[in-house]
Parts: structure tokens; sequence; C-alpha cells
């Protein structure tokens, strides 16, 4: 059975308050785990099937009429989660990477919804599962501490946090403000060096003229004002290019490649 996972809002800077529970945010695949009539189906957020990528998870130990929800992450050698790893073990059953599913929530319990209850009251269902798996762990949270724990994941490098309301119930397929994310951004200046016919995508370039990716995110306003002042060079099929124009973007750090991974407009530079 698919359960539409709940989403979060986004927040800049992190927060203490010890009525909220923080969280690791791995850098993953959402997954929710279903075992219905003692059959256990993998879903990613979006209602894909994908129970025959991670034939590790179906033979976890939880009770029939279980819903769990969690990500699926590879972690690199100093153990951080290594996006691109797993969009490699996903891609392929034959690929080395060692998966491991970090549960953060049960929404059904023996057959029944637990999703009004608590978030505190469903970590201890959670917890209560007993889940010893060599490729799943449950994860607690900690009592507020938002800005240390904040910290901490941008020495580490790690993604970011997700602060939760203790007290909240789990809200099936809406985006809530009781689950605030903060991601940890890097920022770059760059060149923006052409643009896809159709608008979407802008190419990018270090300083030094290596390329730097695509990027997709900016502001209509921004959008406007870009093409207002943007220099045309040489076109393709595909793209046209222009003198480059400097800005400033924010991302989740590099590809192995050297790439920004999803950069976004954020100012333009002199």
């Amino acid at each position: 059975m698919f359960i539409s996972p709940m989403l979060l809002e986004s927040t800049k800077d992190p927060f203490d308050d010890d009525s909220y529970i923080t969280e690791l945010k791995f850098d993953g695949i959402r997954l929710v785990l279903s075992n219905f009539n003692n059959q256990i189906k993998l879903y990613t957020r979006h209602k894909n099937e994908v129970s025959s990528k991670f034939p590790e998870l179906l033979n976890l130990d939880v009770p029939d009429g279980t819903v769990l929800d969690g990500e699926v992450i590879v972690t690199d050698a100093d153990g951080s989660p290594d996006f691109e790893a797993v969009m490699e073990r996903f891609m392929s059953n034959k690929s080395p990477h060692k998966i491991v599913y970090c549960i953060f929530d049960v929404i059904y319990s023996n057959g029944q919804s637990i999703a009004s209850k608590p978030l505190t009251q469903r970590k201890e269902a959670l917890k209560a599962l007993g889940i010893n798996h060599p490729n799943a762990f449950v994860l607690d949270g900690i009592k507020g501490n938002g800005v240390s724990y904040f910290s901490m994941v941008k020495e580490k490098e790690i993604e970011g946090i997700v602060l939760k309301k203790a007290n909240s119930s789990y809200e099936i397929g809406r985006r809530s403000k009781n689950w605030i994310k903060v991601i940890n951004y890097d920022f770059t200046e760059v060149l923006i060096t052409g643009y896809s016919r159709k608008d979407i995508k802008f190419l990018l370039t270090y300083q030094d003229g290596t390329p730097a990716g695509m990027m997709e995110f900016m502001p209509k306003s921004e959008r406007r004002k870009f093409h207002s002042v943007k220099k045309l060079t040489s076109e393709t099929e595909d793209f046209v290019f222009i003198e480059p124009i400097p800005c400033k973007v924010k991302h989740r750090f590099r590809t192995k490649h050297g790439k920004l991974r999803l950069p976004s407009f954020v100012s333009w530079r002199e």
C-alpha cells in the first residue's frame, strides 16, 4: 500500500526550540516501505514502485500492516551520504555500493494508521519494532539544539537538518510547516555563458573557463533583466551562447566531476 509522504517546508536559518526534534537531512532517495499481506513493497515519493531496485530490503523484519518512511543513502569513505553513489546504485543492482535505509517514521502499525498520533509517539512505535538489519537503521533525532546541530552539519559538509514539531501528526501527502528543512548551501561566483533555447536552463562556467554545470532556477524578474542585457555570440540547435555575465549562485556542494549540484541564482555581480 502506497502512502504519499509528508513533505518539508524550508527556512534559511536553524533555531533552538525544545518543542522540536532535530534530525539529519540525508542526501538520498525518499523511500516508503509497505508490508501488507506479508509482502514488502518499496515506493518513491512519486508512487513509483522500486522494490526490485533494493532487493536487500525485502526481508526487513517488520510486522504485516506496517508502513515506514525513510531515506535510502550510500555513504562515502568518511561516512557521509554520497548522492551520486546512491543514484548509481538506483540505476543498477550490479553496483557495488551498499545501501542503508534510514528510517525516521512509521505511518501504519498493525494495519492501522497512526498518522494522527504525535511524532514522539510514532518514534516510540518505530523503536518498538526492534528493527535489526544490516541495511537499515532507525533515526531517533535529538530534542532541540538546532543551531549547534547545524554547525556540526556544516563542519562535516552534510546536506542539512530537519526540525520537526514533536507533537505534530503525519500529514499524508502534504507539505507542512511542522517539518522544516535547513539546507547547508555553498555559495560560488560563476559566469553565465549561455542558455537553452526554451529558456529553461543556463550554462554556467567557473572563472577559469571550466564548465560549472547548468542552472534552472532564476526568478522571473531576474530572467527579464538577463534577457535585457545579454549579448549573443553564437548559437546551436539547442543553446544560445552569450558574452559571460557574472553572478553568484547557491548549490549543494559539487559532483565528483566538479560541477555544481542544483545551483540556483542568488545575485548579479559586477
